[in-house]
């Protein structure tokens, strides 16, 4: 029951961090959308066995963090709990893929441990921007921006729906759980029986409450189109924003800055 109600807490404070007054905050959210699209796709176009390039990514989720204003240990902790989801894709690497590629003195480690380790800080760099996203921009405003930005509004529009039904899902998941153990004295005696009859109650209940918050929006003029606080506009301070950013990855991706820096300390190759 924590787990559920802690889950849907972090959310809403995802939401609550959106209504910021920094700079950041106040930025079209097209061009924060676009920024964190290109950061992934620049990400995850590495070769698996590339570590050392990426580790300079880090600087961006680092520059919004600061100044957005945003909380850095909130964020890394929700970042950590989804690590573990990575790591088990990545976990059977070291079994399949034994060749050595660097040798640490006398200590070989093979390319299966090196790939682990690329998936699991890709997936860390790629979550966090996209919750640095939500925690600046909010999800009503990234569907909207998503929408201007060519996305049919069906595919919005269900987009907002599948988040606002996560909350109601989450809601209806945590009254069912306490109930339950409130007659139960605590988890004693939750079979696998129980949980799929919890989870079968569960669905229908929010599947019913789902129509009946949709028929309430159309009752109140709701025609398709969902309307944000703010009404923003793509100036110059978006334009630099994108460019700036955008620029940066590109040289990220096309020069190993950690390579770079590591030669030059050492003095390889003068």
């Amino acid at each position: 029951m924590a787990s559920i109600e802690g889950a849907l807490l972090d959310f809403k404070s995802l939401d609550r961090l959106a209504g910021g007054v920094s700079g950041l905050h106040r930025l079209d959210p097209r061009a924060k959308v676009i920024v964190t699209l290109v950061f992934i796709f620049t990400v995850v176009s590495f070769g698996r066995y590339q570590i050392s390039a990426l580790i300079p990514f880090f600087a961006f989720p680092i520059a919004m963090v600061a100044l957005g204003d945003l909380p850095p240990r909130f964020l890394v902790k929700k970042v950590a709990l989804l690590c573990p989801f990575a790591l088990l894709v990545a976990i059977f690497n070291p079994l399949f893929d034994r060749d050595i590629l660097i040798r640490l003195g006398s200590v070989g480690i093979s390319a299966g441990w090196i790939s682990c380790a690329s998936i699991v800080l890709r997936a860390a760099l790629t979550v966090g921007a996209a919750l640095i996203l939500v925690a600046l921009t909010g999800f009503p405003d990234i569907c909207r921006a998503l929408e201007r930005l060519g996305m049919p509004r069906p595919f919005s529009v269900q987009l907002l729906f599948l988040y606002r039904y996560i909350f109601v899902l989450a809601e209806d998941a945590s009254r069912a759980v306490r109930a339950r153990q409130l007659r139960a004295f605590g988890d004693s005696g939750m079979k696998i029986s129980v949980y799929v009859s919890l989870l079968g109650h569960l669905l229908l209940r929010t599947w019913q409450r789902a129509e009946r918050i949709h028929m309430a929006m159309l009752s109140r003029g709701f025609t398709g189109t969902f309307h944000t606080r703010h009404n923003y506009r793509f100036g110059p301070r978006e334009a630099f924003f994108v460019a700036g950013w955008c620029t940066f990855f590109i040289l990220l991706r096309l020069h190993n800055i950690s390579q770079l820096v590591g030669n030059l300390v050492t003095g390889v190759g003068q």
